[in-house]
């Protein structure tokens, strides 16, 4: 994703969306058109993540979002928005759940037929609520390999989800990787904390994790993204990452848009990023 002036490019997952318009029969609230909504509040990039499950983005949302940016980024409009699709690249095809869906057709699928701009890959099971870890790239990653060799023929950019260890991020870039997403979710919860108790040693020193993980991804090359319970609270020091490029949020801003209203929410975070 181009950065605007050395900012940090907001990409807006919109997975919350999709997940209370699949607790009712029809299309209600409209992904696309929340997401249109998104980008003309000043987001850099839509997110989703299809699970197998399909409890909230289904495949055929990736293509309609897919045909929507490319209207944008017609280039009468100078836009350069980025579709980035995260999930897991072994996740295979299967039978819907609900009468309602259609099949899921496996992860790297839906990739050969949207070609994101950016692909994330995440180590997620298809049972996990949410992504909770990085990549463990310590022993055979030939497969992992292949896949990323795979993305890059698509011509997309490779993200992997990874925890702030400098050894795990130079293995990431011994198999290809263009970027990693750093997995902010264990700072987010130690911010939290130390709101409550005033105490930010914790905070600190996690926050240190991530400058040194950060630092060595620089020096290898690797762009770097963060994600995972990252809000406007928390975001007051993690915009301070050295390299930062993007930052995938979701959750927060729409809990964030429930008071503020969601063009607001946006505006609130690209203050930050921008």
């Amino acid at each position: 994703m181009k950065k605007r002036n050395g900012s940090i490019a907001l990409s807006v997952n919109l997975n919350k969306i999709a997940l209370i318009r699949n607790s009712r029969p029809g299309n209600n609230p409209d992904l696309l058109n929340y997401a249109t909504k998104v980008l003309a509040a000043g987001a850099d990039g839509l997110t989703v993540h299809p699970r197998p499950d399909q409890r909230h983005i289904r495949p055929e949302d990736c293509y309609a979002l897919k045909s929507l940016l490319c209207d944008f980024n017609h280039p009468k409009n100078q836009s350069f928005i980025e579709l980035n699709i995260e999930g897991n690249p072994f996740a295979d095809g299967c039978a819907a759940q609900r009468n309602d869906f259609n099949s899921y057709p496996g992860f790297m699928e839906i990739l050969a037929n949207t070609q994101p701009d950016q692909a994330t890959l995440v180590p997620d099971s298809d049972s996990q609520l949410t992504s909770d870890h990085g990549f463990d790239l310590s022993n055979e990653n030939t497969a992992l390999e292949n896949v990323i060799k795979k993305i890059h023929q698509l011509g997309s950019r490779v993200s992997l989800f990874m925890d702030p260890d400098p050894e795990q991020i130079r293995r990431a870039e011994g198999i290809g990787a263009d970027r990693i997403e750093l997995y902010t979710g264990p700072f987010a919860n130690a911010f939290l904390e130390a709101s409550l108790s005033g105490k930010t040693e914790s905070a600190d020193a996690l926050f240190k994790q991530h400058i040194i993980a950060a630092e060595q991804a620089e020096k290898l090359g690797l762009g770097i993204n963060a994600g995972h319970d990252l809000n406007l609270q928390n975001l007051s020091q993690y915009h301070q990452l050295p390299g930062l490029l993007e930052v995938s949020i979701g959750h927060a801003l729409i809990i964030d848009s429930l008071e503020q209203g969601l063009e607001n929410a946006v505006k609130s975070y690209c203050d930050i990023l921008h």
